[in-house]
């Protein structure tokens, strides 16, 4: 592949539901441009895009793959990005490198809730688009009903620049209303012709809005417009393309990747509406004290900056990473400044992807992408750059987990690899996590979703040959104090020689913004001072187990009071167990309790849904704490709920709102748990302990 500078290289990214075909129309799109020489099918596993074993046995992308594709001087660098919304961490990074985007829809299906998802993230990021409406060969396809929801739900914006020919397996192709001619696809080429008379007045009338909105672009079409004069081709095409560029159009395309209808008029349409990178705007960030902003310009006589994007693990060539040239040039053995730790790396094998293949290259131009392998000290979000001219580029925000499964190897010998293996995955993969939690000695994985831990666990088996088992997470819940209490705590033992003695008299009262505090009122030095740090230890060692079930012990204030000590037979040990002897006394009458953690949740949802969510928020022990307006057509519900309640409520949500809504979740403090489920948990962890 030749090189290519900013001013040809187009990065383009293809997003839609699970399911719309944009693995399909990738492949079209390479095969088309003359990128591979025998096409390849989801079906039958041989898709250039989706190369690891995990996509093949699903059938659908589960990582951005970058492809690149040269069209008429044009560099193309397809992003095919997964269809789950639960891989939105490599969604966005994706985003943030393309400078355009095509919504891909199925025919049949008309828009579907991952589309309108996706489409949101597409106009979050102010991405020019076209849409692509797939599979116009199927049966029971509606044109002009997937038009009206396209409109509805995406936007009036959406033009259509086409309209077919033929239905089910008769669509051979559809007439082109920009320049008025039938595009008739034969299986091996495109063949122009003359539209059908009785189509002619449709297409003229759609060519007349088509002309009337991108008229609107520039003033001097605009004026031509009004007084009635023609717009010539040319015209047409320039209007169209600062209609695309701005978002006030968006081109509707139909046809079929599986049979090469559309990819190659798809092509031609990216290459004359879509911006080059170098009319872009500039990359901004900040210079090596993080405050002081900066930027850069897509070119290459700017001093050399990357941004890393995606990394990649591979099991024969270890770390591969992904990335964006900001400015400057990239070569072979360069030194490179790593932005964000101060430390110098060489760039070693340096290579195109291209699905599992690679193309090895020496030079990068600024706007373009390429893969960098062991690179030790770089992973996603990291910037390079010239060690002159440092710069640090905003790391992409993406959500933190929503659900949290244990796991635990099926076999126990690997037990050993599996932290190591699963430390290996979060460096793919910053919307996972891994944490251990030492009171229920359980390994959790958070993610986004059952799609996305099912995608890690997959991983495991497949590169690591881990198996695992997915167990539910334990809530883990506190104990407290509801009263104030006063208690004796007598430590005596006497068994020959030294013995043991201490007595201690400790108020203990609630303390709700702190876990623990102690203090002594001791007059006369009934206690001496030295023995003070041993009854606080004390007392902080008894409260890891509470009196009820064993919950650690918070909010709680211990106060010594009074107390005895023998010159000869008092020591620091008998001063920490009369501590623990006094407070396990208290209890008695300090009215113990159960605390249970408490979650805010964000939830964004569409309109339709609100009672719904509302409803199903109070079910789950929740109070709503405010509502307030999303994006168009969506509310955004702030409420706290116990986390027991919410343990797989992303699953829950998607199956109340049809799959659209979408929620975050933060821990925010312990509250008691109602007295009618106290005995339930107490009971439940006895069982789990005995």
């Amino acid at each position: 592949m030749k090189e290519y500078l900013a001013q040809n290289i187009k990065n383009v990214i293809i997003l839609g539901h699970l399911g719309s075909g944009k693995t399909s129309l990738t492949e079209s799109l390479i095969y088309t441009a003359g990128g591979i020489e025998k096409k390849g099918e989801v079906e039958k596993k041989s898709t250039v895009s989706d190369f690891t074993l995990e996509e093949q046995n699903r059938m659908s992308s589960t990582s951005t793959a970058v492809i690149p594709v040269e069209f008429k001087n044009t560099k193309i660098n397809i992003l095919d990005a997964p269809g789950a919304d639960e891989f939105i961490g490599d969604i966005s990074h994706a985003l943030t490198v393309a400078s355009g985007a095509i919504l891909v829809l199925d025919a049949t299906k008309g828009v579907e809730v991952g589309a309108e998802k996706m489409w949101l993230q597409i106009r979050k990021h102010q991405l020019p688009s076209i849409i692509f409406v797939n599979k116009m060969d199927k049966e029971n396809v509606k044109f002009d009903e997937v038009l009206e929801l396209i409109k509805q739900k995406l936007g009036k914006q959406a033009v259509p620049f086409c309209l077919p020919i033929g239905k089910k397996d008769e669509f051979s192709g559809f007439a082109d209303i920009v320049e008025l001619k039938a595009r008739i696809y034969d299986g091996n080429a495109c063949i122009d012709g003359e539209i059908y008379p009785d189509k002619m007045e449709r297409i003229q009338a759609l060519r007349q809005d088509l002309v009337e909105a991108v008229a609107g672009a520039d003033e001097a079409l605009l004026e031509k417009y009004f007084n009635g004069e023609e717009l010539s081709m040319d015209e047409i095409k320039k209007g169209l393309k600062l209609s695309v560029s701005s978002g006030e159009a968006i081109p509707v395309m139909v046809g079929s990747a599986t049979k090469d209808i559309g990819p190659l008029t798809l092509l031609h349409m990216i290459r004359e509406y879509f911006p080059t990178i170098c009319d872009c705007e500039d990359s901004k960030g900040f210079k090596q004290d993080k405050e002081t902003e900066t930027s850069r310009k897509y070119s290459d006589d700017e001093p050399f900056s990357g941004f890393v994007f995606k990394t990649m693990i591979d099991p024969f060539v270890g770390t591969i990473n992904f990335v964006h040239i900001k400015s400057g040039t990239l070569r072979k053995d360069q030194e490179v400044f790593v932005s964000n730790s101060g430390e110098v790396e060489r760039i070693g094998q340096m290579f195109l992807p291209l699905g599992k293949q690679s193309l090895p290259i020496d030079i990068v131009h600024a706007g373009d992408i390429c893969a960098v392998a062991k690179m030790s000290k770089v992973f996603t979000d990291t910037s390079i750059s010239d060690k002159k001219s440092p710069i640090i580029y905003p790391r992409v925000i993406t959500p933190s987990p929503t659900m949290y499964v244990a796991v635990k190897p099926k076999n126990k010998a690997d037990e050993d690899k599996l932290s190591n293996a699963l430390a290996k995955l979060q460096i793919e993969d910053n919307t996972f996590e891994i944490k251990r939690n030492k009171e229920t000695n359980q390994l959790l994985i958070g993610g986004q979703g059952i799609i996305h831990l099912g995608h890690i666990i997959d991983r495991m088996r497949n590169m690591f040959k881990v198996d695992l088992e997915m167990l539910d997470q334990e809530i883990v819940y506190r104990e407290t104090i509801k009263a104030v209490a006063t208690a004796e705590g007598r430590y005596v033992k006497q068994s020959g020689g030294s013995g043991y003695y201490g007595v201690v008299v400790m108020r203990f009262e609630p303390l709700p913004d702190k876990d623990y505090e102690f203090t002594e009122e001791v007059f006369g030095g009934a206690v001496p001072r030295n023995y003070f740090p041993a009854v606080d230890k004390g007392l902080q060692d008894t409260l890891e187990h509470g009196p009820l079930a064993g919950f650690p012990v918070i909010g709680v204030k211990g106060i010594l009071t009074d107390g005895k000590y023998h010159p000869v037979d008092s020591n620091e040990l008998a001063f920490k167990m009369a501590a623990s002897i006094a407070f396990k006394e208290a209890c008695k009458t300090a009215k113990p309790t159960i605390l249970e953690p408490i979650h805010k949740i964000v939830v964004n949802i569409k309109d339709e849904y609100l009672g719904d969510v509302l409803g199903d928020v109070n079910k789950r022990r929740g109070r709503v704490l405010g509502m307030e307006p999303s994006e168009q057509g969506y509310q955004k519900v702030i409420a706290e709920v116990p986390e027991a309640e919410i343990t797989k409520y992303t699953i829950d949500l998607k199956a109340m709102t049809q799959g659209s809504g979408t929620f975050t979740r933060e821990f925010i403090r312990y509250e008691e748990v109602p007295g009618n489920l106290t005995a339930k948990i107490i009971e439940d962890h006895k069982k789990k302990e005995s």
